[in-house]
């Protein structure tokens, strides 16, 4: 099995549903799993690709925008919302905590399909942005603890002299060091490096200006 096919989540009370949407989606050649119950979808183990989640908003054991609330903080595929309760109210709900749609029963096949396909787009895309985050990641641990130091310098627009006057070490120190990072953080050019500090969350708490030096 690909491991990036994707594959569409099912939460729905109404088995007659799930089944209509597991063959719309078959005929489609995509893959699905469909459950009766919150509780069902929440303990069932899940493939590890892009996905996305069509919600009913009348589940037997929760409302679908709590369900969708409690999502919220955790890693959780995006939200198309189909329901035969729906209201402006809900909806309005719905979409402002991120659903990619929300949609009444009997949705047209052209307008559920788009929304599937909109919501796996974007969970490929959160994927490839958390997998490249993890990547930074691992490149910034192969820094030694001084190289982590010379980091946040360099991308704070210190030069060369200033940054090594931070730390107390000769400019031609700083340089190899500034070297280095580049290198191990695989950095096309400081624009580069400063874009993967940013990702990283390194905070930029220096100027160009010296210690010590008047305003």
């Amino acid at each position: 099995m690909n491991l990036e096919e994707p594959i569409v989540f099912i939460l729905d009370d109404d088995a007659a549903i799930r089944d209509s949407l597991r063959e719309l989606l078959e005929a489609q050649d995509m893959r699905s799993l469909a459950f009766g119950s919150a509780g069902e979808y929440v303990a069932a183990e899940k493939p590890d690709c892009p996905s996305c989640l069509i919600l009913d908003l009348e589940l037997p054991d929760i409302n679908g925008l709590d369900l969708q609330g409690q999502f919220a903080a955790g890693d959780h595929p995006p939200i198309v919302f189909l329901t035969g309760h729906g209201d402006i109210p809900s909806s309005v709900r719905a979409i402002k905590h991120g659903a990619i749609d929300f949609l009444t029963k009997p949705a047209r096949i052209s307008d559920l399909m788009a929304a599937i396909e909109a919501a796996i787009a974007q969970d490929r895309e959160r994927r490839s942005d958390r997998a490249g985050i993890e990547n930074l990641k691992q490149r910034h641990l192969a820094l030694t603890p001084r190289e982590r130091e010379v980091l946040p310098l360099v991308v704070s627009g210190l030069l060369n002299k200033q940054a090594a006057a931070e730390l107390g070490i000769s400019e031609t120190t700083l340089e190899v060091h500034r070297r280095n990072v580049m290198h191990k953080m695989m950095a096309a050019s400081f624009a580069d490096l400063v874009r993967m500090a940013q990702r990283l969350g390194i905070p930029v708490t220096h100027s160009r200006r010296l210690r010590g030096e008047p305003d």
